[in-house]
């Protein structure tokens, strides 16, 4: 299959490669290209901006959470009818899980033989920019390093100097220099960017964005380069076919707003294939829960909202009531923080749903980072006991223990840290609640599960919210039907 495509990497975080990455998107849509965006490993922040930048749905790409042929189903689908496809990286090139760079932007490169345009940061630097290309280019022959776009250039001298010695010495082209911009247009927290819903001038930063690349890429040259990427190839593999949407049978809650904003849009697309239909919930704004048969609480932002959730109390009665009632609940990260007790921040504690018999407390430094390995170990509303899940975190938050009651926890943790680096998943009645993210085409059974209890929830309830429910209705009792 002939798919036009580019990656943009980095030789560390920070390299520019985001910026670039969206100025080439921006750009190229602004010509009336249809840019295809993707976004190497387990990242929501920058596949938002590629998703607003594109005006269409940013997909991951990571070789740990998914299969070799995954990726290449996933890249081939989502490309469609598009005229070119625009890869960031994460970290640096050869950056991955251990010393070897296992899973890194390298290996997705030559999985996807996809030329490669290397972002570098050029303050106060001139031929050992040189150096660390080349030394590229050198650590490892397959990797298709076919140019250069410096970034942070200081002037049209400096410029000048860099382009010469990295032609010379590495016999790729300069394809862009994008000067220092003193003005932040990307700004920066704690989990990486500001997102754009939280952002204020999306936007203008985009418009802003895209004449930056207009001015300072040769955008013609890399398309001509995205262009002469070769056929993948898919001997040996079996792609798998996408299934027909079933037939509506459920409704699955998902809490989005400035709040609650990271989830794939692959877990999304999964649910509604196996019969879900998605209603979108504010818990800064609504008024109470509507009617759902299940929900799906993503991470987010709890922390700088959480005064106004604390607020909206209406909400969390409603959600409280419908958790005591046996509602199935599957929350990640900042899903799992709302749901407990409070939250304390910069020394406040502001008061959350309550529904997990712990507090959470939001630290400087990053308490779980990285790739993570789940053995699930206990029954629970979702997996059952055996089932092995891959994922990741990233989160500041700790959990603070205030009950004397015993903590059911779903998973053994085998890599990453969890609630407490033995354990993930708390449990109570159907609700389970994780720092891990797991993403859909790695995990193919998450959505048929939510699914599946969901379904239990609306046939044992009653097709009308309005109808009672058992208090005794939880994972426990349907353990034996489902």
């Amino acid at each position: 299959m002939t798919i036009p495509r580019i990656l943009i990497a980095g030789l560390c975080g920070g390299s520019g490669k985001t910026l670039i990455s969206l100025g080439l998107v921006a750009a190229w849509r602004r010509q009336g290209l249809d840019v295809a965006p993707f976004k190497k490993g387990p990242d929501y922040i920058d596949a938002a901006w590629l998703s607003a930048a594109a005006g269409r749905s940013c997909r991951n790409l990571d070789l740990f959470l998914m299969s070799e042929e995954t990726v290449l189903q996933s890249i081939t689908a989502s490309v469609g009818l598009a005229d070119v496809a625009v890869i960031e990286g994460n970290r640096g090139l050869f950056d991955g899980m251990d010393a070897k760079g296992t899973y890194s932007t390298a290996e997705l490169a030559v999985l996807l033989q996809c030329p490669l345009v290397l972002a570098v940061d050029c303050t106060k630097a001139t031929r050992t920019v040189a150096a660390m290309v080349l030394g590229c280019q050198k650590l490892d022959a397959r990797i298709p390093i076919r140019g250069v776009i410096l970034n942070r250039t200081a002037g049209l001298r400096h410029e000048s100097v860099l382009r010469e010695t990295i032609e010379q010495t590495c016999g790729i082209p300069v394809l862009g220099a994008m000067p220092r911009i003193r003005e932040q247009l990307l700004p920066e927290r704690h989990l990486g960017l500001v997102p754009p819903p939280e952002h204020g001038g999306q936007d203008d930063t985009l418009r802003q964005i895209a004449g930056a690349a207009e001015r300072y890429l040769n955008l013609d040259a890399l398309r001509t380069l995205a262009e002469q990427a070769p056929v993948l190839d898919f001997s040996g593999r079996s792609p798998r076919t996408q299934s027909h949407a079933r037939r509506e049978t459920v409704r699955v809650g998902v809490f989005r707003d400035e709040a609650f904003q990271f989830y794939y849009p692959e877990n999304l697309e999964a649910l509604e294939r196996e019969g879900a239909r998605l209603i979108e919930i504010s818990p800064l704004r609504d008024p109470g829960l509507p009617d759902v048969d299940a929900l799906y609480i993503g991470g987010g932002f709890p922390e700088t909202q959480a005064a106004a959730l604390a607020k909206n109390g209406a909400f969390i009665g409603s959600l409280r009531r419908w958790i005591e009632e046996g509602l199935p609940v599957y929350a990640e990260c900042g899903g799992a923080v709302y749901l407990g007790e409070g939250l304390v921040v910069r020394g406040k504690r502001y008061a959350m749903a309550g529904v997990l018999p712990v507090a959470f407390a939001f630290r400087t430094k990053p308490q779980g980072h990285g790739y993570t390995v789940l053995d699930t170990v206990e029954t629970n509303p979702f997996f059952h006991v055996g089932v092995s899940l891959r994922g990741h975190e990233f989160h500041y938050t700790r959990i603070q223990p205030s009950s004397p009651k015993e903590l059911v926890f779903a998973f053994r943790v085998l890599r990453g840290f969890g609630f407490d680096g033995r354990r993930d998943g708390l449990c109570y009645r159907n609700v389970l609640a994780l720092y891990t993210h797991v993403h859909a085409l790695g995990t193919e059974s998450w959505a048929p599960s939510i699914v599946r209890a969901a379904m239990r929830f609306r046939s044992r309830a009653g097709r009308h919210r309005g109808e009672k429910v058992h208090s005794d209705r939880s994972w426990h009792a349907w353990a034996k039907t489902g």
